[in-house]
């Protein structure tokens, strides 16, 4: 291929400004090039909320959006994933305590089905006993949480630490915590995406009552 002909598909590429969702106050993500919109679709861009909020002490939560619209020359996004840093919780670990862990997959009110992981650090080596009774504790917070929010509300929870704060305040009377966190909150299924497995499933059941029929 020519010189030419790169320089003339590059300069037919447009840019456009990737903007985060509204809940994220439409900061201001990057820009994205490509000679068509539709080819904008599905882009993942990923930052900090230190970067979001220009706050340097955040910089350790990993935010992922992916793009779901695109209109002149603005891509808007959806959030897709929230994850803290590896060294971030690593720092988190001391010699001698205990880290408890859980993965929780809910269904907001308006259907959104996510995966939330918080994790939990010990002052000191808890016991079996205790480890189990603060993962029932933080699977029990994280359903109720997710029961009576949108999607849009358990993610500011989540994002702004209200729901590790609360893991924090029953747990801690179980064992002595260091620190609890939310590792990692996944969007899992979309709406759209739930009620189409639902009816499959639906689908699934007409079709077994009436082969045993």
């Amino acid at each position: 291929m020519s010189e030419r002909s790169v320089s003339k598909r590059t300069e037919q590429k447009r840019w456009y400004t990737v903007q985060a969702p509204e809940q994220f106050d439409r900061e201001v993500l990057g820009k994205t090039p490509a000679d068509e919109p539709d080819k904008v679709l599905g882009r993942t861009i990923e930052t900090t909320l230190g970067e979001l909020t220009n706050d340097a002490s955040e910089n350790n939560t990993k935010l992922t959006f992916k793009i779901n619209e695109v209109a002149s020359d603005s891509a808007y996004t959806e959030f897709i994933r929230h994850e803290l840093t590896r060294d971030y919780l690593r720092s988190l670990v001391r010699r001698g305590s205990s880290k408890v862990e859980a993965y929780i997959t809910v269904l907001t009110t308006d259907d959104y089905r996510v995966q939330i992981q918080p994790v939990a650090v010990t002052t000191k080596k808890a016991d079996a006993s205790q480890e189990k009774a603060i993962r029932r504790t933080m699977i029990d917070l994280v359903r109720e949480t997710a029961e009576d929010r949108t999607f849009e509300q358990l993610i500011d929870s989540v994002v702004e630490g209200r729901l590790s704060s609360a893991i924090y305040g029953e747990a801690k009377d179980i064992y002595p915590l260091r620190r609890v966190e939310i590792k990692k909150t996944t969007l899992e299924a979309r709406p759209e995406e739930v009620a189409a497995e639902e009816e499959t499933a639906v689908d699934v059941d007409e079709e077994d009552v009436d082969v045993e029929a």
